[in-house]
């Protein structure tokens, strides 16, 4: 046990000796009185006395344990020392106890015995094998628990930066992505359409203004993430025009739950990118976003062919990764054809409880 201090000015280490050392005594004080006859005081001074022996070996040991650093040795190690240890200690606990019963006979009865008590192995050395062993156990047990909890907390504090670390990184890959595909729709207006392309340049700065801000966060709302897909959606249909169409069907109840950023905007971005722009007449891009049973729903349905080339991206990698990182396994994300000419993909987040 540590050295810490708690309220009361006294450690945790100290109250242990006193209180485990104190009780585990009483019984040798009640064996005083009614089998040995002690008289009160004596066997008041006898039982300070016990406490004393069994306090100052264990902080001996406790003494010698730290300087050696031995709290720190792994279990094989640590029996190698332990075990010799827990041997002396009881071989000098039985010692101690002679001489203090020598000193008693000399005191009380005149009767020198010292000598003759030092020779003698009596049930006193089972006695101290048997606490000394506890204590000792006991002690490094505590050692082993403190520097385990310590090292879990460390280990969870790493695993909290690195996966931090790891969602920062996606966001700083997923902005470019973002401008690298914007650009590339206000590129074809600016010459077909300038006056469409300088209202696509407000909308990018808009939408880049926004991503900026939110990379500070890890979830957004999804009144906050419809809010961009909107003006997302306007930027396209300055390219699109009459060809894209969006239909929004979003639970109001649910404008207040918290999603990734720009999660539904990648999947906007991907039906736009790999079906509407794939499809000579155009079509309609549906969203759909309800709650079904422990989860929040979100659908986005495009016409267009599953094709796997097609929907490996950045964009879509990232997304899983983000779902992988933030709800350790407990999002769900697909994507898949129910019908010819259909890609819906679904997105499953938990409602946490």
């Amino acid at each position: 046990m540590g050295a810490k201090k708690s309220n009361t000015g006294i450690s945790l280490y100290w109250k242990c000796q006193i209180v485990c050392w104190g009780v585990v005594s009483l019984l040798w004080l009640y064996i005083a009185l009614d089998r040995d006859h002690f008289t009160v005081p004596h066997a008041i001074v006898n039982y300070v006395l016990d406490v004393s022996v069994c306090i100052g070996l264990t902080h001996a040991y406790r003494a010698i344990a730290l300087r050696s650093g031995w709290n720190q040795l792994g279990i094989k190690q640590l029996l190698k020392r332990i075990i010799p240890s827990i041997l002396i200690l009881a071989v000098l606990f039985m010692q101690l106890m002679n001489l203090k019963t020598s000193a008693y006979i000399y005191l009380v009865h005149h009767n020198n015995t010292f000598e003759d008590n030092v020779w003698i192995w009596n049930p006193v050395l089972i006695t101290g094998l048997r606490h000394m062993a506890i204590w000792v156990l006991a002690y490094h047990a505590y050692h082993f628990y403190q520097r385990e909890v310590k090292t879990t907390k460390a280990n969870a504090q790493l695993s909290v930066i690195a996966k931090q670390t790891q969602l920062d990184n996606l966001a700083a890959q997923l902005n470019p992505h973002f401008l690298f595909n914007s650009l590339n729709s206000i590129k074809a207006l600016v010459i077909e359409n300038p006056k469409s392309a300088r209202r696509a340049i407000d909308l990018l700065s808009d939408l880049l203004r926004s991503s900026l801000y939110e990379k500070e966060h890890t979830t957004i709302s999804i009144a906050e993430e419809m809010a961009l897909v909107k003006d997302y959606v306007e930027l396209e249909k300055l390219r699109f025009e009459e060809r894209l169409n969006i239909q929004f069907n979003v639970d109001r109840t649910l404008e207040h739950f918290k999603i990734p950023p720009l999660s539904i905007q990648l999947l906007v971005e991907n039906a736009i990118k790999h079906g509407i722009d794939k499809q000579l007449e155009g079509g309609t891009v549906a969203i759909l976003v309800q709650k079904e049973n422990d989860h929040v729903v979100i659908t986005v349905k495009n016409p267009g062919n599953l094709s796997k080339d097609d929907h490996i991206g950045v964009g879509l990698k990232n997304l899983k990764q983000r779902l992988l990182l933030q709800y350790e396994g407990k999002a769900n994300f697909k994507m898949e054809s129910p019908s010819e000419n259909e890609v819906v993909a679904t997105l499953m987040i938990p409602i946490e409880k």
